[in-house]
């Protein structure tokens, strides 16, 4: 998956297309990602002895497909590639050609 965690994205299908974000939390085995203020539901939370009833937000996943990485350099959507700088793979945006740190 080469969109990671803390990852500055937009969304560029679905209900939230055109929404910017970062990205709270990324699941490579299911390809999905939370991103936040993205996607959020309310969950109600059963009343106990200790505490009351409340409602909580919470983030829900978006699929990876659905999300593009922001180019650092001209802030629109691109794409990643994967290329070796002094013997490291490092990540670079395809549309401006710089590497994403």
């Amino acid at each position: 998956m080469k969109i990671k965690t803390n990852d500055n994205v937009v969304v560029i299908a679905g209900k939230f297309k055109g929404m910017k974000g970062l990205i709270v939390k990324s699941s490579p085995k299911t390809f999905k990602v939370w991103v936040a203020g993205i996607n959020e539901r309310i969950k109600h939370q059963k009343a106990t002895n200790q505490n009351p009833g409340q409602k909580i937000t919470k983030h829900m996943p978006l699929a990876v497909c659905k999300v593009a990485l922001i180019d650092p350099k001209t802030s629109k959507p691109t794409r990643v590639g994967y290329r070796f700088v002094d013997g490291k793979k490092v990540r670079f945006s395809k549309n401006s050609n710089t590497d994403i740190l």
